[in-house]
């Protein structure tokens, strides 16, 4: 389904900067490399001097699920994000010697699958480690290949399975530690209830309502939400492999926008090409208001915040529209 675009991934001999993530895990630009949350643990000490930490090395090929990685196992992590500049389309993303290096080291490893980061297969294959362990996301949650919508963490459902696992990982590598990632898994999922409370909020106050999309990025968080996505599937196919939508296929996005059709308009502001740009501008003229995702995390965000900010900014482009018709 993203042949048409991950097709672009492949080795290079780049210096791209990675991302190391701390508790919070913050994305940033990957041409900056930053560590924070290192680990300390015991271990042995035969100089007598203060005992070096002892980490867990792990690799998120997607800055979202490496914040999840550093919230699980805390201190006793070190987490490296893959893929984490929001201001680039992630589909063109290329795997760079560095990319490989941390790979080979790593000991945990959570990718999303569903041929969004197929490289991270190639990059494993290509190196030995009998005490890697990967989460496989989609393996983990029993999707099939043919998945349409790859865009797995925007499923209210998925990461507290994710956690769950990498929390089962974490302790085979340092038993001593369960209780410890356990506990982590439990704050997690309680730290989720403010995003699941603010989309029943929104299926609530606006049941059913109509929006149009530029690609299915969020589409899985909007159902949660009981919003009724009016963009035709294949429109949405199509932009996010890449692909230019039939002439006809437009025509039926711009009359969502003509005819008043949608209450708000939400495009995916990494992958912005002329045919988005001609469809904001045609929201603003209709009074459409239009809400930005991402589908890499933003910076200074943890995974919480970011789909929470996300739900309140849908949220309140419906409140303005409702506000607006009635002045009109």
């Amino acid at each position: 389904m993203l042949k048409n675009r991950v097709k672009h991934f492949a080795m290079t001999s780049g210096t791209l900067g990675l991302t190391l993530l701390g508790i919070v895990g913050c994305g940033t630009d990957p041409s900056t490399s930053t560590k924070t949350g290192i680990a300390v643990a015991d271990t042995q000490n035969t100089t007598g001097s203060t005992p070096k930490p002892a980490v867990i090395q792990a690799v998120g090929a997607e800055n979202e699920y490496a914040n999840v990685i550093s919230q699980i196992g805390g201190k006793y992590v070190n987490v490296t994000a893959v893929m984490s500049n929001p201001n680039t389309d992630p589909h063109t993303y290329e795997a760079s010697a560095q990319t490989a290096k941390e790979i080979s080291s790593a000991q945990l490893i959570v990718q999303n699958g569903v041929g969004y980061d197929g490289f991270m297969n190639k990059l494993e294959s290509a190196s030995t480690n009998t005490n890697r362990k990967v989460i496989d996301v989609q393996t983990l949650l029993g999707l099939p290949d043919n998945t349409q919508n790859p865009h797995l963490w925007y499923k209210p459902s998925t990461m507290p399975q994710v956690a769950k696992a990498i929390a089962n990982n974490l302790s085979a590598l340092d038993p001593a530690k369960t209780a410890y990632f356990q506990d982590n898994v439990k704050n997690f999922d309680q730290s989720l209830q403010p995003w699941i409370s603010e989309m029943a909020t929104v299926q609530s106050e606006f049941p059913n309502v109509p929006v149009a999309t530029t690609e299915p990025v969020c589409d899985y968080m909007l159902q949660a939400s009981g919003i009724d996505n009016m963009t035709p599937w294949v429109f949405q196919a199509d932009v996010m492999n890449g692909t230019d939508p039939s002439p006809q296929d437009v025509s039926v996005e711009e009359n969502l926008f003509k005819q008043h059709l949608v209450k708000a308009f939400l495009y995916n502001q990494q992958v912005v090409d002329s045919l988005t740009t001609s469809l904001l501008n045609l929201a603003k003229q209709n009074h459409i208001p239009v809400v930005g995702v991402y589908e890499t995390m933003p910076s200074n965000h943890s995974y919480q915040s970011w789909m929470l900010d996300e739900v309140k900014d849908l949220q309140n482009a419906l409140k303005n529209h409702v506000s607006t018709e009635r002045l009109s």
